[in-house]
């Protein structure tokens, strides 16, 4: 018996040895195609939460692992009872807003849903317009709003009436819906790159609006050749210098549908940033130039519809940046993310006090990266007080005066603190784990899990986390930082490629960045370092390397990678001769314009939607060229006026209904290109736009020319 049994043990160890060499084998065998099936290994991420009014319960869209469509998902306050509460054959949530404390309204398909949380139950009320989105209940909670084809309506929920209470909608131009700026002539809604749309004053009589009109921007076509016959699809589009898309600010009488239009400066040339209601029916504006000069704070007085300006701020310096405003719980003061210090800062001003000066409230030797958020006597906020990469909730009482850390799980964490700001949910996400939903706990600092979304191909495997390293620039005091994932088990003796990229600036951060983290991660399998810097106009090391970036485009942030490689060089495992370089957008730039500028620094490069004239830059980007009228010199910095320089490996990846970047650009530069004799290779998407990685289709077919062409030139040591 005793024989018997130390061959049966003997097998069983066999058999588990056999097993676990079966899953490393499997584990090694990740493919493109793994990454990009439907549904996706990283399954459906959680929605932004949406607390119940008296802070019990928080609701949510999302689907479990596998599982198609979005459903309502509805967990109490510390995290118990998550459960899904919508009908399972109804489609897709959209919007969610709570009536009160037990009753859910969403979006689902062109019909407006009621639930029950206490009941359970999940019941069709009426009927909506076709496309409605931007839910919003009115404060009684008997009037539900919602956008429709760049309107406002109005659902009454006792009538189940629709009512449209705005005629500003005027449909784009382009007949092609797909692309940036295939937007409406007019509409309430965001500018082309941010803003809000509505919000209802605290009475319910009175329903802030952001009218965008777009009529006096310039017609660009962007050549549709999928139509039966090419199609021009002309689209609004300006260029820095021309005239932007005209933003105002309306106050809109719900009983009589008439709109006050606000007297704010400057409509097509100021942005609005947000507006927010006071407890008492005062309205805070916060307006800034687009070229970031200027930023003002605006209050309306409840009842009037004067614009009162309490604060302004003006520097030459700043140019892309973060703003952001609310009513402090006094409802006397108003809170603002600025950059008046060296780190971004939330700031407190009187607005009845013409001569208050902004007092600092955040801890000024870190960055405040977001918007503040007002909770109960308490300011929510995200910051990285831990370091560069890494960003926390922090919460601030307005009685005691000191920011308290409350979340601490490494990585990238995003808030959402319920009314009574007595709890706290957040996303997060890391290195090697997709966004999801946390509780934090109240009092101990505890996190409870909420939502789990990958599918088990996804958690079953082992993904390779990063190292943050530090290292001397060359060409200044700074000290950069980068992000850089190795190969598992590297061999001792071996030279290993590196890739940087994507490259951007924000990039050595511990945070899922979807698609991207996923090919990184392939890419490591297949034995490349990986390697992402924080280059110039990166937030977390103060203004001036923040600022270094204005009228610097691929300037400094080139020098920045060059010190990078020398770093990388001077590791006994990297191999100099085969380092290569790409991005998308930004990023396709620093990656064609690395290769012009410093010939032999990458020896291969791959140039996604990459910007290579400034002349066709956009609107917003005159925050960091300005414009040609007032800088002309930034203008000339075309990159075909190098493509004599061209030297290394270099292939173009561009969608032809990108928007942001003409696929003119390229094709101009391709041609230059030609004519000086250089070899250069080129893989275009017929549909894909300027967000390409994100698209069905094009991303797998796309990332596969750019893993291939790393393949071909830095797989395998030249000989």
């Amino acid at each position: 018996m005793q024989q018997i049994s130390f061959w049966r043990i003997w097998f069983m160890v066999g058999f588990l040895i056999a097993i676990f060499t079966s899953l490393q084998a499997q584990e090694a065998e990740l493919t493109l195609d793994d990454l990009f099936a439907r549904p996706k290994l990283t399954g459906t991420s959680p929605s932004q939460p949406v607390w119940a009014p008296n802070s019990e319960y928080f609701a949510f869209s999302w689907s479990e692992p596998g599982n198609s469509g979005r459903g309502l998902w509805v967990s109490m306050s510390d995290g118990e009872g998550l459960r899904l509460i919508s009908n399972t054959k109804s489609p897709s949530v959209r919007d969610i807003a709570w009536t009160d404390a037990n009753t859910i309204l969403s979006l689902r398909g062109d019909q407006l849903w009621q639930t029950s949380v206490s009941k359970g139950v999940d019941l069709q009320l009426m009927p909506v317009e076709a496309g409605a989105s931007n839910l919003s209940i009115s404060p009684s909670g008997k009037q539900a709003a919602y956008i429709q084809n760049g309107d406002l309506w109005l659902a009454d929920l006792s009538s189940k009436q629709n009512r449209q209470l705005t005629e500003i909608g005027i449909a784009p131009l382009s007949s092609l819906p797909k692309g940036r700026y295939s937007r409406a002539e007019r509409e309430i809604g965001p500018g082309i790159w941010s803003g809000p749309t509505y919000k209802w004053s605290p009475d319910g009589m009175t329903i802030a609006i952001h009218v965008v009109d777009r009529r006096e921007m310039r017609k660009v076509p962007f050549p549709d050749y999928l139509d039966a016959e090419t199609n021009p699809n002309e689209v609004r589009r300006s260029y820095p210098g021309d005239p932007n898309e005209i933003r105002r600010v309306g106050l809109l009488d719900v009983a009589s549908g008439n709109i006050r239009y606000l007297d704010l400066p400057d409509p097509h040339a100021n942005q609005v940033i947000d507006f927010n209601w006071s407890p008492d029916g005062a309205l805070l504006v916060d307006i800034a130039s687009d070229t970031a000069v200027e930023r003002m704070l605006f209050v309306v007085s409840p009842g009037e519809s004067q614009v009162k300006g309490i604060w302004r701020g003006v520097r030459e310096s700043r140019m892309y940046t973060s703003f952001g405003s609310s009513w402090h719980p006094d409802g006397q003061q108003v809170v603002f993310l600025s950059d008046l210090g060296d780190r971004y800062g939330l700031y407190t001003i009187d607005f009845l006090s013409s001569k208050d000066r902004p007092q600092l409230l955040t801890d000024p030797s870190y960055d405040v990266l977001s918007s503040p958020i007002i909770a109960g006597d308490a300011l929510f906020y995200a910051g990285n007080g831990v370091n560069p990469y890494e960003q926390h909730v922090y919460r601030l009482k307005m009685s005691d005066g000191e920011p308290e850390q409350l979340t601490q799980l490494a990585g990238q964490n995003i808030g959402y603190p319920s009314p009574d700001g007595k709890h706290l949910v957040f996303m997060h996400s890391n290195d090697t784990s997709p966004p999801e939903l946390y509780v934090a706990g109240s009092e101990d600092g505890t996190t409870k899990k909420i939502t789990h979304s990958p599918l088990p191909a996804f958690t079953e495997r082992t993904w390779t986390a990063a190292e943050y390293v530090s290292f001397p620039s060359l060409v200044d005091d700074y000290t950069l930082l980068a992000r850089i994932l190795k190969p598992t088990k590297m061999q001792p003796g071996k030279k290993y490629p590196v890739l940087f990229g994507p490259v951007y600036s924000n990039t050595a951060r511990n945070r899922w960045a979807g698609n991207y983290s996923l090919v990184q991660q392939l890419l490591v399998k297949k034995g490349y370092i990986i390697v992402q810097v924080d280059s110039r106009g990166s937030n977390g090391y103060g203004r001036a390397f923040r600022e270094e970036f204005l009228l610097g485009f691929a300037d400094q942030d080139i020098e920045d990678y060059a010190s990078a490689v020398a770093y990388m060089e001077s590791l006994d495992y990297v191999d100099p001769d085969r380092i290569g370089i790409w991005g998308s957008s930004y990023g396709g730039t620093l990656s064609v314009y690395s290769l012009l500028m410093k010939p032999g620094l990458f020896q291969v490069g791959v140039a996604a939607a990459a910007a290579v004239d400034p002349m066709f830059f956009g609107t917003d980007d005159v925050a960091i060229v300005r414009t040609p009228q007032t800088d002309p010199e930034i203008f000339e910095r075309k990159a075909l006026k190098y493509a004599a320089n061209l030297q290394d490996k270099l292939l173009f990846i561009h969608g032809m209904q990108d928007h942001v970047v003409p696929f003119k650009t390229v094709a101009v530069l391709a041609e230059e290109l030609i004519k000086q004799g250089k070899d250069f290779d080129f893989a275009f998407a017929p549909g894909a736009t300027h967000g390409w990685s994100r698209e069905q289709h094009y991303d797998r077919y796309l990332f596969g020319k750019l893993i291939e062409y790393f393949d071909r030139h830095l797989a395998e040591p030249s000989k």
